[in-house]
């Protein structure tokens, strides 16, 4: 029996397998609100044989998002276009959905990737005043953000709560927080972005303490029977920032306030980081919090290969990996993946007709 193809809990949601899609950005909203695009994406996506689909990263606020075309859950506008999205996904598919809130903080205010990526100040077409911990541009030249006051983060805190809430009405069945690659909670985290000298900054249990407050107002607006999770970096690739150890503290402090799983990726935060990029390279960062936690750990990154996903699970390096990149150029993965390890994936009625003939039990048909 392939471990990659067993089923797991997840805080009280069952999944089918060990394979989550992660949240893909698309840029391709209107004023916060998905579009058909989002229908196509998230459809194909829905029918792929995984047992998560996780909506890409939704902005809290209007300034949170990274770019102007990013999706956002701020007011019944962008609640609605994500319901009618929504609606039709779930009328084919049963696949459990999840949502991962995010603002993007000093990160925000840029152009579509397709278009350079570069910041947009505010003023320009498109642009905005960004906010941050502290008034620390991410690359030298930008714009810089402003340090968010008291008030500032009390908005931040309840929008994130009011997202959540929306969430739930919209019958998502787990939430997931970004706090990595460099967005704003990631960048309270890290000693590079985070200079305040208030209680928000400075200290490891100062700067751990405004993204621990996001967390619990989500945990608290969020049905306790629905799981909350956090993305984090393990790294920030630069010596002086985030790093492991320090994750790992983090890690314990949100599984003591009931954090249903991690999402261990890395980088993101400062232009200076050295990434040693290969196969599997997130994956010992992955294995560390999962030696020092007890809650579901997923491993992302770089993750191609039937047996590569198969080892990480197996062994126990993760209890769950995620395909990005990987799902996008196969949106078939799961399927190949199970013919090769010899296991079962749920598909629409429509396409049994395809299975192969040497594969005759690779599709669970209830039966």
């Amino acid at each position: 029996m392939s471990t990659l193809f067993t089923p797991i809990r997840v805080g009280h949601l069952e999944l089918a397998n060990r394979i989550v899609i992660a949240p893909m950005c698309q840029y391709s909203a209107v004023d916060g609100c998905m579009t058909d695009w989002h229908l196509i994406h998230l459809g194909h996506l829905a029918l792929s044989g995984a047992a998560l689909l996780t909506i890409e990263a939704t902005a809290v606020l209007p300034e949170g998002r990274i770019t102007y075309a990013d999706v956002g859950l701020w007011d019944d506008g962008t609640e609605a276009a994500i319901a009618r999205t929504l609606e039709s996904v779930r009328r084919w598919s049963e696949m459990p959905i999840a949502i991962q809130l995010a603002h993007a903080g000093r990160k925000a205010s840029t152009e579509v990737p397709w278009q350079g990526g570069a910041q947009i100040p505010p003023g320009q077409a498109n642009g905005w005043q960004t906010a941050a911990p502290s008034a620390v541009p991410y690359e030298a030249g930008e714009h810089p953000p402003a340090a968010l006051d008291r008030d500032g983060m009390a908005r931040v805190r309840d929008a994130f709560a009011e997202a959540a809430r929306r969430a739930a009405r919209l019958g998502i069945e787990a939430v997931q927080i970004h706090g990595a690659h460099g967005y704003l909670l990631h960048q309270f985290l890290s000693p590079l972005s985070n200079r305040r000298d208030d209680a928000y900054g400075g200290s490891l249990e100062n700067r751990m303490r405004f993204p621990l407050e996001v967390f619990d107002a989500v945990r608290a607006a969020f049905p306790a029977e629905r799981g909350v999770s956090m993305r984090v970096s393990g790294s920030d690739w630069v010596e002086g920032g985030w790093d492991i150890d320090q994750t790992i503290a983090f890690a314990r402090a949100l599984e003591a306030r009931g954090c249903a799983a991690i999402h261990v990726s890395s980088g993101g935060l400062d232009p200076a980081q050295r990434i040693p990029v290969g196969p599997s390279y997130q994956v010992p960062m992955a294995r560390a919090v999962k030696a020092a936690t007890r809650m579901p750990v997923i491993a992302v990154g770089l993750i191609t290969e039937f047996e590569q996903a198969e080892a990480i699970v197996a062994t126990g390096d993760a209890d769950l990996i995620a395909l990005a990149r990987t799902i996008l150029y196969d949106p078939r993965w799961p399927w190949h993946a199970a013919a090769h390890l010899g296991g079962q994936v749920t598909a629409p009625a429509q396409y049994l007709a395809s299975r192969p003939r040497r594969h005759r039990d690779l599709f669970d048909i209830g039966h």
